[in-house]
């Protein structure tokens, strides 16, 4: 692999390098090379600050000096420069901006609020049946012995059921809505090509009109659900149409593909490291960390996105108001300064402080449904199958530089 430097052997050729194929599938000597060099760099082309040290990005995430609203940064897609050279980018942004993620201070606390109950232990607790009730369909539905893609059979599915019951959207409409959120996805690689921009902005503008429809079709229903929640919202006045519709799309689109990576990713994880399965098997009661520790060790995201909001310093670092921050989450969670042995599956791993899931008033408010179906779905499959092994090259998603998950996973699977 290239180290991608620039001609005069300066400063690191930063977007070569993360849109590069060898790179998205073997990400981790690379980070770690980029990473010994120093825990901050400024890619000088494009402004924005890599961050790959665990204790700095700690800072950077926990901050009230730094944000993650995108209309802060400095030059980015809410200048006027922005919006004459590129409106189709521009209109994209600018309508997938309210939501909960993009906003900082109180229009980010509001938002927030309306959904948090939905995710809290109690309402976790009482999903478990449903989560349960999808996960058996599908093992139902694969074979007792013999190969099958884990992507496409398992690990693909089962988080876009299980969130699609939870706003009760039909099963039959699975298929549209995954290919909504495969198109929305992209949003997150922050460079992205014209023709992405067009399919992006046309799949987020049918997703609206489909959620407008069924807020429209629902709004008296007073339903006990995540479509509830929002309908509620919208009526009482917490939130405008924008917001909420733009908050079920994100909800859908990051809710799926969360599931998926840590589902599938993990499964590669202990294929690839057979006494660890056999050390989650014998011992169940390692559930919980095994899921922190896949979490970390191949994290669903490459990048995690923050802007500063005043200047802000981080090892010895100044970082100018308004500048875009990227931390790389893949360095952040093998940094041997905060990890023993940070390139070691461990499913017994204590204290797991990974940051797959983002850090501090932005912490990912899925998260605890993301972890409740990974346990509920690892447990199921390792219960089913007495043998799992690969059978063939799994091949990772090259079409996209940040949601970093597998597009394929043969395994051979036998019950007894």
């Amino acid at each position: 692999m290239n180290e991608f430097r620039s001609p005069d052997g300066g400063d690191i050729d930063w977007w070569p390098l993360l849109s590069d194929p060898e790179f998205l599938e073997h990400p981790y000597p690379q980070l770690r090379r980029l990473q010994d060099l120093g825990s901050v760099h400024l890619d000088k082309a494009s402004g924005i600050y890599f961050i790959l040290g665990h204790r700095a990005f700690a800072r950077v995430a926990k901050s009230t000096g730094m944000g993650r609203d995108t209309r802060q940064w400095r030059g980015g897609w809410n200048s006027d420069d922005y919006r004459a050279n590129d409106p189709v980018g521009h209109r994209l942004f600018s309508e997938f901006q309210w939501q909960m993620i993009n906003c900082d201070g109180d229009d980010h606390r509001r938002m927030r609020k309306v959904y948090e109950p939905a995710f809290r232990s109690q309402a976790m607790s009482a999903i478990v049946p449903l989560i349960e009730r999808q996960t058996r369909i599908l093992l139902d539905a694969m074979p007792e012995s013999g190969e099958v893609d884990f992507i496409e059979a398992f690990a693909g599915p089962l988080p876009l059921r299980i969130l699609c019951e939870l706003f009760d959207i039909p099963a039959h409409l699975d298929e549209q809505i995954g290919a909504w959120s495969a198109s929305l996805i992209r949003i997150g690689d922050i460079l992205m090509t014209p023709d992405q921009k067009a399919e992006a902005l046309a799949a987020l503008n049918v997703f609206k009109a489909f959620l407008r429809e069924q807020i429209r079709a629902r709004q008296d229903a007073d339903e006990d659900n995540l479509m509830g929640l929002a309908i509620r919202a919208y009526k009482d006045g917490t939130l405008d149409e924008d917001e909420t519709l733009t908050n079920l799309v994100s909800m859908l689109v990051a809710g799926h593909e969360t599931t998926v990576t840590l589902i599938g990713n993990g499964m590669l994880l202990l294929l690839r490291h057979p006494e660890e399965m056999a050390r989650l098997r014998a011992d169940p009661g390692l559930m919980r960390t095994a899921i922190e520790e896949f979490l970390r060790m191949e994290p669903g995201g490459n990048m995690i996105l923050r802007v500063a909001l005043e200047d802000f310093e981080v090892e010895g670092t100044l970082i100018p108001k308004g500048s875009p921050v990227l931390g790389l989450t893949g360095a952040i969670n093998r940094d041997p300064a905060r990890f023993a042995n940070p390139d070691r599956l461990d499913v017994g791993r204590p204290a797991n402080a990974q940051f797959t899931f983002g850090g501090g008033a932005h912490f990912c408010i899925g998260a605890p449904l993301a972890r409740l179906e990974a346990q509920v779905a690892f447990s199921a499959v390792l219960q089913k199958y007495a043998r799992i092994e690969l059978a063939g090259d799994p091949q990772w998603r090259l079409d996209r530089m940040n949601a970093r998950g597998l597009g394929r996973l043969p395994v051979r699977l036998e019950t007894a």
